[in-house]
């Protein structure tokens, strides 16, 4: 007996939100394994977290840029380019932009620059070009190290907007666009190819520990948290 079209499952919608691309309506689960949130900690920005077994629309060019302006934009960016530019000075990592409060100040703009920039390289300007989704989507399910190595291998593989896999272009060339353009505002004797070769090898160790928090977030949340 054939079900009528009035008993039969509607496929799941999702819903646009001002201000920011969409929120997914997500599928109900029996918990709320592979959950995320908009904040990690309620401070790390996790804007461009996917819940697992949760279906969204493609990413406009427009909310490309919109979620590349929130990531660099947030108020804990300022945050933490001002940690960062403290241990880079204290470090002495770049002399020639010396010390004192002067000193910190040009280590402060040019680490704010650095974060501001890879956001709208990764996030925007290279997923635009080439039709790349720069968002990460959770798997949620399987031990350990099959999520630990699916995390990972985020850095190297993304989604196109249709859906395909694909070689991860926004994070590999655009991490290296971050990484050529600030040879432009940091001091000339940094201004090297090896240098820029450790800027962009940096810059792919971060994502891949970013991509290793986002993954395990929502276990954090629920088992260590304890937040329903």
């Amino acid at each position: 007996m054939q079900p009528d079209e009035a008993t039969q499952a509607k496929p799941e919608t999702v819903v646009a939100v001002p201000g920011l691309v969409v929120t997914p309506i997500e599928r109900k689960t029996a918990n709320s394994e592979g959950k995320q949130t908009k904040r990690m900690f309620g401070i790390i920005p996790n804007f461009a977290a996917v819940s697992a077994r949760t279906e969204v629309p493609v990413l406009s060019a427009r909310d490309k840029f919109i979620l590349a302006s929130k990531d660099s934009g947030d108020y804990s960016s300022f945050i933490w380019s001002g940690l960062q530019a403290a241990q880079s000075m204290a470090l002495r990592s770049y002399p020639g932009l010396h010390q004192g409060a002067a000193g910190y100040g040009r280590y402060y703009w040019r680490a704010f620059a650095d974060q501001a920039s890879g956001s709208f390289f990764t996030e925007a300007i290279v997923p635009v070009l080439t039709n790349e989704d720069p968002r990460y989507y959770t798997l949620g399910y399987g031990g350990f190290f099959r999520r630990a190595r699916y995390a990972l291998s985020r850095v190297v593989i993304t989604r196109t907007d249709s859906g395909r896999d694909t070689f991860n272009l926004s994070e590999i060339v655009g991490n290296g666009m971050e990484a050529g353009l600030a040879n432009f505002y940091y001091p000339p004797q940094e201004r090297s190819l090896h240098n820029t070769a450790v800027n962009w090898a940096t810059q792919l160790e971060a994502a891949s520990l970013n991509n290793l928090f986002r993954e395990f977030w929502p276990d954090i949340r629920r088992k260590v948290l304890r937040q329903k």
